[in-house]
């Protein structure tokens, strides 16, 4: 065991490496900004885009005000519209797989994206989703425009915790 003396030595030493650790964290929240949120691959395996948040920004963006079947309450989100996006990494893309992070997965055909519906939202009221509000990305409809979106296999393509999109021609 250290000696008494060494013992409280040791005290300002650690609550100096907590502080420091403390004072970090920031950066380090800012620095995981740059984590790939979105990765679409072709249906081989290619990389086609890996996506972060910044580069979503990036590409066109499109607000809609909505209530959803999971939510309460009208929702803003925001995001970049999947055709937008598809048109972006994948052009030729007659397909797509999109999976989540808990491995639920959906196909949704060109004619599924080609209206300008859905978008990959990013936002819901200005905020970035956490995982447990269903973030980082969800697959969203302006469900109350037209009853055309609030069909059980439109719901069903309104994926959550969206990660992977695979691309296929």
């Amino acid at each position: 065991m250290f000696p008494l003396r060494l013992r409280f030595a040791l005290v300002p030493a650690m609550l100096a490496a907590v502080a420091t650790a403390l004072l970090a964290a920031p950066a380090a929240a800012t620095e995981a900004r740059g984590a790939t949120l979105l990765t679409v691959t072709s249906e081989t395996g290619e990389v086609l885009a890996e996506l972060d948040l910044e580069a979503l920004q990036e590409m066109p963006t499109q607000v809609y005000e909505t209530t959803t079947i999971w939510t309460d309450g009208v929702q803003e989100f925001t995001g970049v519209p999947l055709a937008d996006l598809i048109a972006e990494v994948a052009p030729d893309a007659q397909r797509i797989s999109a999976k989540a992070i808990n491995d639920y997965e959906i196909e949704m055909p060109r004619s599924g994206w080609e209206d300008g519906a859905p978008i990959v939202a990013y936002l819901n009221h200005g905020e970035e989703m956490s995982l447990r509000d269903k973030g980082p990305l969800w697959i969203i409809y302006p469900f109350d425009t037209d009853p055309a979106f609030r069909q059980e296999v439109i719901y069903a393509r309104s994926i959550w915790q969206l990660d992977r999109i695979t691309a296929f021609e």
